[in-house]
């Protein structure tokens, strides 16, 4: 049996490009970077209240990355939807969808590089 969920990985191929999205448009941080024994470079991050991490690799031996759609994407709270909206436009990264009522608060989706999907919500809201 499993004990807790360690991370997520992401392989990209522009790696300093992505890192910077999830650390400036994002807000996570940066834990560290390494070398994998085959030679991948990897860089983990996590958000201020987390305990999990998201791995992005940068390993151009296994070929080009192919990011299927509706495969996976990442889920961040966040505290003011519209206000991180507002940032991450200013950034360059506009919302590629929403904000949206749900039944937990709102919702909104961004694209990080290389066609991750991200989606964003923000927790009680009634708007």
């Amino acid at each position: 049996m499993v004990k807790k969920l360690l991370h997520t990985r992401y392989r990209v191929l522009d790696l300093e490009k992505t890192v910077s999205f999830y650390k400036d448009v994002l807000g996570l941080q940066e834990t560290r970077r390494q070398t994998s024994g085959r030679g991948s470079q990897l860089v983990f991050l996590k958000a201020p209240s987390s305990d999990e991490e998201i791995e992005i690799c940068k390993f151009d031996e296994s070929g080009p990355v192919v990011v299927g759609p509706d495969l996976t994407h990442l889920a961040f709270e966040v505290e003011d939807l519209d206000k991180f909206a507002k940032h991450a436009a200013v950034k360059g990264y506009p919302l590629s969808d929403g904000p949206h009522p749900s039944g937990i608060g709102k919702i909104a989706f961004i694209d990080a590089p290389e066609g991750y999907e991200i989606e964003l919500i923000e927790r009680g809201s009634k708007s």
